[in-house]
């Protein structure tokens, strides 16, 4: 997804809002100016993140907060799991559940409250956009042998395992495979996230290689690309990761919230609206 310019000005003013140094700002300024049709924002801010270690040392840390939203989701599991049982679909009430989940982003919203996030859950209708990609997604899935998720953010993770487990349940036949950050990049799921939550009892734990959020392909370790690569089904977490693979030629579903302005207008939904959408290859 290529980055324009209001999209470039935004990262340039959120970089503005927090660093007050001229020299790193002028240099984000010219990342920003000299980049390519290539580079989506996933890649920039991941090009961000090493020149503010370069200036300001190594960025604050997410893990408290990661833990406190895995564990509040966590807590939530049992009352879910009815929930999804007692409906009409589990598998496609886990799935709006999941995206939910979507909403716990640092990176993106600059006020993540508890009350916001638990409030969500009582408009967790999937829409009819939702429910066309599904049955596209649900033919699909009875014709594969695997699945890959790519994961987002803590406490999504929570959920998207009880997807998982709902999907393993509809068929039992896919082998389950999770994509993960490499490393610490703001609240984003690491592997040490994806089995603390327990994902790894549904799913086999692959890390992308990298410290960065978003799916950024020449980038990725040789066995996230591997898998990536030869997935039959790929469902794809987050606007990062929509933002880093879309309009690349591949086949992959995407399940997010709309979280910013550049999302509203494409999709032409309200703030924090679910999409669910097909990209065909």
């Amino acid at each position: 997804m290529i980055v324009n310019e209001t999209c470039a000005k935004c990262l340039y003013d959120k970089q503005c809002l927090t660093y007050d140094n001229k020299e790193y700002l002028k240099e984000i300024r010219k990342i920003l100016n000299e980049r390519t049709d290539r580079d989506t924002t996933a890649y920039l801010v991941y090009r961000f993140s090493l020149l503010q270690e370069k200036y300001f040392g190594k960025a604050r840390s997410y893990k408290e907060e990661k833990k406190r939203y895995n564990d509040l989701v966590m807590s939530m599991e049992t009352s879910l799991r009815k929930k999804i049982e007692g409906s009409a679909d589990p598998l496609l009430q886990s799935l709006v559940y999941a995206r939910i989940g979507n909403y716990i982003d640092f990176g993106t919203l600059s006020d993540v409250t508890e009350e916001k996030f638990l409030s969500l859950f009582a408009d967790a209708d999937a829409s009819e956009t939702d429910r066309r990609t599904y049955a596209s997604f649900l033919k699909q899935c009875e014709d594969a042998e695997d699945l890959l998720l790519i994961a987002d953010n803590c406490g999504e993770i929570v959920l998207d395992k009880l997807f998982l487990e709902e999907l393993k349940e509809r068929f039992p036949h896919l082998i389950l495979r999770v994509l993960v950050r490499g490393g610490e990049a703001v609240n984003d799921v690491t592997p040490e996230d994806a089995e603390y939550v327990g994902i790894d009892k549904v799913a086999t734990i692959v890390s992308n290689g990298m410290p960065i959020s978003g799916t950024v392909y020449h980038l990725l370790s040789d066995e996230a690309r591997d898998v990536l690569d030869h997935s039959d089904v790929v469902l794809s977490k987050g606007q990062a990761n929509y933002e880093s693979l879309s309009k690349q030629g591949r086949h992959i579903f995407y399940s997010f919230l709309c979280k910013c302005s550049l999302f509203t207008e494409r999709f032409d939904l309200p703030l924090l609206s679910g999409v669910f959408v097909e990209e065909s290859d």
